[in-house]
């Protein structure tokens, strides 16, 4: 009997040790989870984890850093998610964080003697290391990727270093919707807006070009100047659009530059608004819905029935009136039906585009969807804007996001395409900047006649409140 009894005491001391070590295993292993380094040091091994404490309080530091700068200034921490350097320092700051973490998991296990467990607790613990380790450092080198993605996208898009400074408090640029279908040469930008900013407020006013205006002027001591001294008159449809395409054909007159298009077609619409141009945007309209539906589609309110194709093609289908979410492919067609309109309703629609996104691309939306964003930005996107004013530019997106923009579009009939007033062009930008700085009348905007109909579908061409009017 007392063998028997001695027996069971020492199996009971056993299944108490072994219940002890388990706790100790699951405590070691949550506290390196909940406090890196902790369980090192309640080991003994006091160097390794105090270098892990430090590095721990360091990276909560930052983190909480970054989320008040993000409370107070939102236009600070987007700039501050522009800048190369930072993002390669959060990228390799995670991979660091989330190896050393792994390592201090898989030491924590290793202290804990997992080999004096029972079979069913050295199971657990193993699976539960295993989950802990994988999940926790999978999310850090997830976040790390999405650093890496982003600051890619800004090295392959943003590669210009010419930085130019705001002329009379404006920056003006130059946004392009280029069109390179498969029966086209090159791509010809058939959308061509100048979007004049304020420094300060960020208060935009998007001045419109007709892709047929004809007769374009250039600089004078241009070598597009000097090949037509009277205005883009070539042999066959010489309008604004064509300016690129010919530039591009006759790059052997333009040594030195790496676009001749671009360069041809900022100095017209140089010549032709008096506005200096920063910096151009130019967007593929063919990858356009790539972009759009990255961001999860765009709400718009659509005035009138739409087809989708004509002119040139079959109608395959229809857009219908309504306040909707388009998907790319809708918002593409949205922006360049014409079959049952014409040019200068299809500029009013693009302006709404414009609009639309400027309003619906918030911060929350680009983070969330950055990698789909920055893949489709990559293939369709080219600028001359610098990595280093993306910052600026982002600031005052965000500004321009709370006040209504103005647009001004030289369409019929106040200007006439085919013989335009270069003058009275000159004027409207000049009255509309007036207007916009305060320095002027208020506008009074109405719906104005195009081609002889007047209605809400060329109300956003001319506009002190461009979303009101779409």
């Amino acid at each position: 009997m007392s063998a028997t009894w001695s027996t069971g005491a020492s199996g009971a001391a056993a299944s108490q040790a072994s219940k002890v070590r388990f706790r100790r295993a699951l405590a070691l292993l949550l506290m390196t989870v909940a406090l890196p380094g902790s369980a090192q040091i309640a080991a003994g091994n006091k160097r390794v984890g105090r270098i892990a404490m430090r590095v721990f309080f360091v990276a909560v530091v930052f983190t909480v850093l970054l989320l008040g700068l993000a409370l107070t200034s939102e236009a600070r921490i987007v700039t501050l998610f522009t800048k190369t350097w930072f993002l390669g320092l959060l990228r390799f700051g995670l991979i660091g964080y989330a190896l050393g973490w792994a390592y201090l998991i898989i030491d924590a296990w290793r202290i804990a003697n997992p080999m004096g467990l029972a079979q069913r607790q050295r199971l657990t613990m193993t699976v539960l290391n295993g989950v802990l380790c994988l999940s926790l450092t999978g999310t850090l080198l997830y976040a790390s990727q999405f650093f890496a993605v982003q600051r890619d996208f800004i090295k392959t898009v943003f590669v210009s270093h010419m930085v130019t400074s705001a002329e009379h408090g404006r920056y003006n640029v130059l946004l392009l919707g280029g069109d390179a279908g498969p029966r086209r040469v090159g791509i010809r930008p058939d959308s061509i807006t100048v979007a004049s900013i304020d420094q300060d407020t960020g208060k935009t006013i998007l001045f419109g070009l007709p892709r047929n205006l004809a007769d374009v002027p250039f600089p004078p001591g241009t070598v597009m100047h000097k090949q037509f001294p009277h205005g883009f008159n070539c042999t066959q449809e010489c309008y604004l659009n064509a300016v690129n395409t010919w530039a591009t054909d006759h790059a052997s007159l333009f040594p030195g530059v790496s676009d001749p298009g671009i360069l041809a077609t900022t100095q017209a619409v140089e010549q032709i608004t008096g506005l200096p141009i920063n910096y151009y945007v130019l967007i593929d309209l063919g990858g356009f819905q790539q972009l759009v539906d990255a961001l999860g589609g765009i709400t718009i309110d659509v005035h009138q029935r739409l087809p989708i194709g004509g002119v040139g093609g079959p109608i395959s289908g229809y857009i219908n009136p309504g306040r909707q979410r388009l998907n790319g492919f809708q918002t593409l067609w949205y922006s360049r039906s014409r079959a049952w309109s014409d040019d200068y309703s299809r500029m009013a629609r693009q302006k709404c585009v414009m609009d639309a996104m400027l309003k619906q691309l918030s911060p929350r939306t680009v983070i969330t969807k950055f990698g789909a964003i920055a893949n489709a930005g990559k293939q369709i996107i080219s600028t001359s804007i610098p990595s280093s004013q993306l910052g600026v530019f982002v600031n005052l997106a965000l500004k321009a996001r709370q006040l209504p923009v103005t647009t001004v579009s030289f369409v019929p009939p106040k200007i006439d395409t085919g013989n335009p007033n270069w003058t009275l062009i000159r004027s409207m930008v000049t009255t509309a900047i007036d207007r916009s700085e305060g320095a002027g009348p208020p506008t009074h905007h109405a719906k104005h006649k195009s081609n002889g109909s007047t209605t809400q579908t060329y109300a956003a061409n001319d506009s002190s409140n461009l979303a009101g009017s779409c």
